[in-house]
C-alpha cells in the first residue's frame, strides 16, 4: 500500500530528504544538491508531497515504537518537489513543479497522478495560485501525456537548450483558478451561525411578545408607552358595576326574584 502525504504532515520530515535525493537520483538526469530540497521544505513544505511505502510491521505496531527506524525513515517510491514562484516575471502569482519522479518498481499505479493533482490544489487553496507551470523534455513522451493529456496542461512555448546536455524543453502551464476556494464557501459555515443566532433572537422576541398580550388574544399590540396601574383597573371595574348589578328583591316574587336594576340611573 502506498501512502501519498504532504511533506509537512510526516514527523520530522527533513529526514525524508536523502530519501527523496535518492529517489531523484535514481530516475532523473536533473539532479540538485541536498541544500535545495531542503530549501523547498522549509520554503513550502505543504506543496511538496511524497509516495512512501511503510514496512508491515509499522503497519500493525509489532515493529517497534513511534521511534522505530521503520517510522521514521519510510521507503519513499515517489515525489513531487513544488514551489512558489517568489518573483514571477509576469506579476502573477503561481506555483511551479520543480521536480516529479516515481520508482520504476512503482510506475503506472497512478502515483504521479496523484503527487500531481494534490500539489496542485495545495496551490491553490494554500496560495490562491493561478496556474501552475513546468518545464518538460521534449523527448519525454511519457512525462508529455501525463501532463498534456491526462493533467490538461498546454505548451507556452519551447524553450531552447533549457536543459545542461542541450535538449530543449516545453514550457507548459495549467489554469488554477477553478481550484480556488471561494470567499462565499469559506464564510458559509460563519453565515450559517449567524442565520441561526438571528433566528434563535426572533424565537425569543416572539415568546416575549406573546407574553406580554392581554386577553384579547394573539396578535394585540400592547401599548408600552405608559402601564395601566392598579388605579385604571377599578375604574373599568367600577363602571361595569354601575352599568348593571344583580340584586334580591324578595322570595315572594317567585321566578323573578333576581331581577337587574341599573344603578347607573339612580
Amino acid at each position: 500500500m502506498v501512502d501519498i502525504i504532504p511533506l509537512s504532515s510526516y514527523p520530522s520530515y527533513i529526514s525524508l530528504l536523502p530519501s527523496i535525493q535518492t529517489c531523484n537520483i535514481t530516475n532523473l538526469p536533473e539532479n540538485y544538491f541536498l541544500k535545495y530540497y531542503m530549501y523547498h521544505a522549509l520554503s513550502w513544505p505543504q506543496l511538496s508531497f511524497v509516495a512512501v511505502v511503510r514496512s508491515k510491521s509499522s503497519k500493525n505496531g509489532s515493529g517497534g515504537g513511534s521511534g522505530s527506524v521503520n517510522e521514521q525513515y519510510p521507503k519513499v517510491v515517489g515525489y513531487v518537489l513544488a514551489k512558489m514562484e517568489e518573483e514571477p516575471a509576469d506579476g502573477v502569482q503561481h506555483g511551479h513543479i520543480t521536480s516529479l519522479s516515481v520508482m520504476r518498481t512503482h510506475r503506472r499505479l497512478g502515483i504521479a497522478e496523484r503527487l500531481m493533482r494534490m500539489s496542485q490544489r495545495a496551490m491553490a487553496e494554500s496560495h490562491r495560485a493561478e496556474y501552475v507551470s513546468l518545464h518538460v523534455r521534449m523527448s519525454n513522451t511519457a512525462a508529455l501525456h501525463l501532463y498534456r493529456d491526462t493533467l490538461g496542461f498546454e505548451v507556452e512555448k519551447i524553450e531552447s537548450k533549457y536543459y545542461a546536455d542541450g535538449e530543449d524543453a516545453y514550457a507548459m502551464k495549467m489554469d488554477l483558478r477553478s481550484m480556488w476556494v471561494k470567499e462565499d464557501d469559506s464564510l458559509s459555515l460563519q453565515g450559517e451561525d449567524e442565520e441561526k443566532k438571528e433566528k434563535k433572537e426572533e424565537k425569543k422576541e416572539e415568546k416575549k411578545g406573546k407574553s406580554v398580550v392581554g386577553a384579547g388574544g394573539e396578535g394585540e399590540e400592547v401599548d408600552e408607552g405608559e402601564e395601566v396601574g392598579e388605579l385604571g383597573k377599578n375604574e373599568d371595574k367600577e363602571e361595569k358595576e354601575e352599568k348593571m348589578v344583580r340584586v334580591k328583591v324578595g322570595r315572594s316574587l317567585g321566578v323573578g326574584d333576581l331581577v337587574e336594576r341599573n344603578e347607573s340611573v339612580r
